[in-house]
């Protein structure tokens, strides 16, 4: 490839609603500029852009896809990201690699959640807006019912460019609004242009070309003083105003132009590849917030002709290529076996071969400009790293991610695997930001978080065929806790055995108490020596080791103090185990003496959600045991309800919450304290947790 100017490349992100199109877009554009000599289908498994193993099997986008190709002197970075929120990461690093996204809007289906989660990320971030409505020769296909729903969702500024002409709701064209011009395309995606003067282009609605023509005049007059007043005096404009207009309207951002295409001619793809040149090239780009070596804030443009920069806003894990670093370059060139700082960590990192990709297919090259995407292989960068040249040390803002609620434990169905499942979750956590991986102490379970089931099987199915290691996905364990709720009467531990020889003999006697402490508290008052003070160590020994396992349910003990008060030692048996035992067996009598309990783990939720869903989240939250704290408004018709529920309750409610509000909620859930199991689950609890601790042994 030759070298290119930053001002000459695009950087297209193609977004949306799962199955409105993306990929078939993304294919139908390479084959019409010329990169691939068939359009493949994701039912087939063949396209550029899923060529992933769950990608295929599922015939679906699961991970973020860069392709790129030369049209006439421009370069185009087409990057291709999920729509699904369970792959809601890559689409955030989409939309950072990018500057002008593509929301694509099926026909047949319209305006769904993902429409307006991906309207608002790149609105959030500062990007440009086009949609394209794809699946125009669906039977069920309702155009102007999709157009209408956009300017509905996203107001005034979305402005029709290409248009459909549908007749006897058959897709019969496609109509250039700015030139008036309709377009009729063979099977091959060739074209045969007439005056489109007078077309109805909608018999059910009514909606003819002219008509549609008068709201696109309207956008390109708020690009221009003169052509302003030339619109409000009723004088039409030229092709060439129409034209220059709409370009002017796409470079700033006044307008969200509306285009058709199918994706199996395709027709429109030529059209649409025209336009991307008008769009924004990375230096008209929205600034990028950074500090300095020095703390200082900064907002940073791409530029060519200041010291390298460069962002990594994606990790893959190879386990043939090794680790894969998608990087945008921000401002100065890259070249290949060039040393950088890394400001993240400040450690020295020596680029070696860099690569663009088409897909999987990596292509070498030399350099890569501002404004550019390429792939370096085989660096110790992550992912939201800053690259840098020494002469300037900076590092940009990372991109956010969703928050990881979705939580399963994980073991492996082969002894001896845990290693692998370590090394292979830690290589994915590089690759996948919206993943967490802990160990719960209490429980001993190796958990992990994403954003949902299908996140999460997909881990599993990646742990299989990248690092050969199969595993068990399941609820994880409750860490529960045993307590005591009364003082006893002091309790006697005495260890008497007679075998021959020496025998054992410790005798102590114990009292117990509730006390604030998640720790034991031991305290010893004894007189007279009737334990030698060398066996105390003994003596607390044996209850720190006692308190681990309650008598309930087994679970670890808190709140308790222990005060050793007296006791008896045979000057030749007594040893520091037989007293280790005595004081085991007085805490296990002292326990069912003291009226044992068992706590429950209780969390602090905060939720996001629309307003219109308040009602039944907080009745679900009263199924759960929740209590609601309060409520307050969030913004764009968005509310925040406050909460505490138990973590036993709470499994599920990722998955409850993005069905009842659509995708559209959020939330955060973080431990907050224990509090006693109400009597009506104890049974229950007990039975399960003492289930769960025979099947681990």
């Amino acid at each position: 490839m030759k070298n290119i100017d930053t001002t000459k490349i695009k950087n297209i992100v193609l977004a949306g609603q799962s199955g409105c199109g993306k990929t078939a877009l993304a294919e139908a554009l390479l084959y019409r500029a010329g990169v691939i000599d068939r359009i493949g289908k994701s039912a087939d498994g063949n396209t550029v852009c899923d060529f992933d193993p769950e990608e295929i099997k599922r015939t679906a986008s699961i991970n973020l896809a860069l392709t790129n190709f030369e049209y006439g002197d421009f370069k185009i970075n087409l990057i291709d990201t999920p729509g699904s929120l369970d792959f809601a990461a890559a689409a955030n690093e989409g939309m950072f690699a990018g500057d002008t996204v593509i929301i694509c809007v099926s026909a047949k289906s319209g305006v769904h959640v993902g429409t307006v989660k991906a309207f608002n990320a790149a609105k959030k971030l500062g990007k440009h807006v086009l949609f394209v409505v794809t699946k125009i020769d669906d039977p069920n296909q309702d155009f102007y019912a999709t157009l209408q729903s956009l300017k509905d969702a996203f107001g005034a500024a979305v402005c029709p460019v290409i248009v459909p002409e549908i007749v006897n709701n058959q897709f019969k064209s496609l109509v250039h609004l700015g030139r008036m011009k309709s377009y009729t395309y063979d099977k091959k995606g060739v074209s045969v242009a007439a005056d489109a003067a007078g077309i109805v282009l909608s018999e059910k609605e009514g909606i003819t070309a002219d008509s549609l023509l008068d709201s696109l005049s309207e956008a390109v007059a708020e690009t221009d003083d003169a052509l302003m007043e030339k619109f409000f005096e009723g004088e039409p404009f030229t092709q060439e105003e129409i034209s220059h207009g709409i370009h002017e309207a796409m470079r700033t951002g006044r307008a969200m132009p509306v285009f058709t295409v199918s994706c199996t001619n395709p027709a429109g793809c030529d059209l649409l590849l025209e336009f991307l040149k008008y769009m924004p090239d990375p230096t008209n780009a929205a600034p990028l917030k950074a500090t300095d070596k020095d703390g200082k804030e900064l907002e940073l443009k791409v530029d060519a002709s200041a010291p390298l920069s460069a962002f990594v806003f994606r990790t893959v894990a190879d386990p043939f290529v090794g680790k894969m670093s998608f990087m945008k370059i921000l401002s100065g060139t890259l070249t290949a076996d060039k040393e950088l700082i890394n400001a993240t960590t400040g450690a020295t990192e020596r680029i070696g071969k860099l690569y663009t990709m088409l897909g999987k297919k990596q292509t070498e090259v030399s350099s890569a400009v501002a404004g550019d995407i390429v792939v370096a292989t085989k660096i110790a960068a992550n992912t939201c790293d800053t690259l840098c040249a020494p002469e300037r040390i900076i590092s940009y803002a990372p991109i956010s991610y969703p928050n990881p609620t979705y939580r399963m434990a994980v073991k492996a169905t082969a002894q001896g695997d845990e290693a692998k499942i370590s090394n292979g979750l830690q290589r994915l956590l590089e690759e996948d930001k919206a993943l967490s991986f802990t160990l719960d102490t209490t429980t001993k379970e190796q958990v992990l978080a994403g954003l949902g089931d299908q996140h999460l099987d997909v881990v599993k199915a990646k742990l299989k065929s990248k690092f050969g290691v199969d595993v068990l996905l399941e609820e994880p364990k409750i860490a529960y806790r045993e307590t005591i709720r009364k003082k006893t009467d002091k309790v006697q531990g005495r260890h008497k055995k007679q075998s021959g020889g020496h025998g054992q003999f410790g005798d102590v006697w114990i009292e117990f108490e509730p006390t604030d402490s998640d720790s034991l508290v031991f305290e010893e008052k004894i007189f007279g020596g009737a334990v030698p003070k060398n066996f105390f160590p003994a003596i607390e020994k044996g209850l720190q080791e006692s308190v681990k396992k309650g008598v309930l349910a087994g679970c670890p003990v808190v709140g308790i103090k222990a005060t050793l008060l007296d006791g008896s030692y045979h000057p030749v048996d007594s040893s520091e185990m037989a007293f280790k035992i005595a004081a085991s067996l007085a805490f296990k009598e002292g326990m069912k003496q003291a009226s044992p309990i068992l706590l429950e783990p209780i969390g602090a939720l905060k939720v996001t959600i629309p307003d219109s869903k308040t009602g039944d989240v907080m009745g679900d939250l009263n199924k759960r045991r929740g209590r609601v704290l309060g409520m307050e408004p969030a913004g764009d018709g968005m509310t925040v309800i406050q909460a505490e529920a138990p973590v036993r309750e709470m499994h599920d409610f990722t998955m409850y919450l993005r069905q009842v509000a659509k995708g559209m909620g959020e939330y955060t859930f973080d431990f907050l304290r224990y509090e006693p199991l109400p009597a009506n689950l104890l049974d229950e609890v007990v039975a399960s947790v003492k289930s769960g601790s025979e099947d681990d042994e």
